[in-house]
């Protein structure tokens, strides 16, 4: 069954959605991007069971296994780094094995030497990484990544998605990634939906066949989407 949202009405004081659908590649990357206050993390909020929409359907979710990966980390500041990854792996897996998944986690985000490391001790980076190791440890079915790269430095942001890449590659989940970056939806994402202000609608979507982290952002190819992005988030019908 495809993952679909249906006619989705969600309201605050104003409409945030309003007659809204979507649908999801599953084992994919996809992308939301959008301006501040659009209804991007409001949207992973109603995909996640944390808030329920006023009306409409969710299909293809319900018997899915969520993980998340916030902007802010949210560790465990009394567990170490593996004790924060251990605390989620498959409670029927033996503690030999929890550890030795854990440690394998750890080394795919270059934090070797770090396991016994505790959050304070890390830098904000570091920290982020533990949280995608993490978010992969839990045995879901689709990972909700909410900003996580949200204020790293440019050099960092690269890094990380250097690092969640080989990790995604091995079991390819089905990932659902909000961002206000065009460069990280093209760098990450195999379709980007671009919203609306809110009422939220579908401004544009783009579907990249170049595999991700093989992407070049001085080629012609990147450069053109970019460009079909920005127009679309420049786009000041609806809302």
């Amino acid at each position: 069954m495809k993952l679909q949202i249906n006619n989705l009405f969600k309201s605050y004081k104003d409409p945030v959605f309003k007659d809204f659908s979507i649908s999801f590649p599953e084992n994919a990357i996809t992308c939301i991007l959008g301006p501040s206050g659009c209804g991007k993390t409001t949207l992973l909020n109603i995909i996640g069971n944390i808030i329920p929409p006023d009306s409409g359907t969710l299909n293809g979710f319900r018997d899915k296994q969520l993980s998340y990966v916030f902007q802010d980390p949210r560790l465990l500041p009394w567990k170490t780094v593996r004790e924060n990854i251990e605390f989620v792996l498959d409670k029927n897996l033996n503690a030999p094995e929890r550890k030795k998944q854990a440690e394998q986690l750890i080394k795919q985000v270059e934090l070797e030497g770090f396991s016994c490391y505790y959050p304070a001790q890390l830098s904000g980076g570091m920290r982020q990484r533990v949280s995608i190791a993490r978010a992969f440890a839990v045995p879901s079915d689709i990972i909700l990544m909410d900003e996580p790269l949200k204020g790293l430095d440019a050099v960092l942001k690269q890094n990380l998605i250097k690092w969640f890449l080989p990790i995604w590659k091995a079991d390819r989940r089905t990932v659902i990634f909000v961002t206000h970056d065009v460069d990280e939806a093209l760098l990450l994402g195999d379709k980007i939906v671009v919203l609306s202000k809110i009422p939220a609608n579908i401004l544009t979507q783009v579907t990249l066949d170049i595999p991700a982290g093989t992407r070049n952002p001085e080629s012609e190819v990147f450069k053109n989407k970019k460009q079909e992005l920005l127009t679309a988030l420049e786009n000041k019908e609806s809302g």
